[in-house]
């Protein structure tokens, strides 16, 4: 690689780096609305104190099933109402019989809706488990009604992690012609840097895992 090479290479590099930069609150946005279009936020659902579970509870409290089927696939409706109707026949036996139904319940309706959306059933989860920031800010996004300090963190988190190897390329793009180590060292940086800009655009311009484009949603990426 020559100079000029190298020194295209690095013009070529800021400019993509300044479209990036530009259009990062859009990507932002754009991440969310992939993420609110599929509804509640629900990326802890095998959570004991999650929206699945919180919606089991008021199901077998108020007797309607239909607070739960919004959460699997309409295949599986069937499945869960006749689970559902098991639990609540247990439940009327004592404490112990309900408690056991309960769980039951919980378990079977958390495994169908991660089934639903491709993903393995790893058993009920604590309630307050640590979940990220992400997650506990799409959350308060649903609650206060303000999409702004999520927006925020995100665009936060796409410059952190593209300007750090941005930076890092650019540190290493100025090698001597006949220093391959040196160009293999820029190289790999390059790479890597290419390869976040790419998944970070393809999360965004993607449908949600479990989806296929224009179905209704009802089941969501964890």
């Amino acid at each position: 690689m020559d100079t000029k090479s190298v020194t295209n290479t690095g013009e070529l590099h800021i400019m993509e780096y300044q479209k990036i930069t530009a259009k990062a609150a859009a990507l932002a946005t754009v991440t969310l609305a992939l993420l609110f279009a599929a509804g509640p936020a629900s990326a802890h659902c095998d959570g004991e104190d999650g929206p699945v579970i919180k919606s089991a509870q008021q199901a077998l409290d108020s007797g309607n099933v239909n607070r739960v089927l919004i959460w699997v696939q309409h295949t599986d409706e069937a499945q869960i109402k006749e689970a559902f109707r098991k639990a609540l026949e247990v439940r009327k036996l004592n404490a112990s019989a309900r408690e056991l139904a309960d769980h039951y319940f919980f378990e079977t309706l958390v495994r169908v809706h991660r089934a639903g959306e491709g993903a393995p059933y790893t058993g009920i989860k604590p309630a307050g488990r640590d979940l990220g920031p992400a997650v506990v800010a799409g959350d308060k996004a649903l609650q206060t009604g303000s999409v702004e300090p999520l927006a925020g963190l995100l665009t936060h988190a796409v410059h952190q992690s593209v300007g750090a190897q941005f930076k890092d390329v650019i540190a290493k793009q100025n090698f001597k012609a006949d220093d391959v180590a040196a160009g293999q060292d820029y190289v790999n940086a390059y790479v890597k840097y290419i390869h976040s800009v790419e998944r970070i655009y393809e999360a965004a311009a993607s449908p949600v895992h479990g989806q296929s484009p224009g179905a209704a949603a009802t089941a969501h990426q964890h």
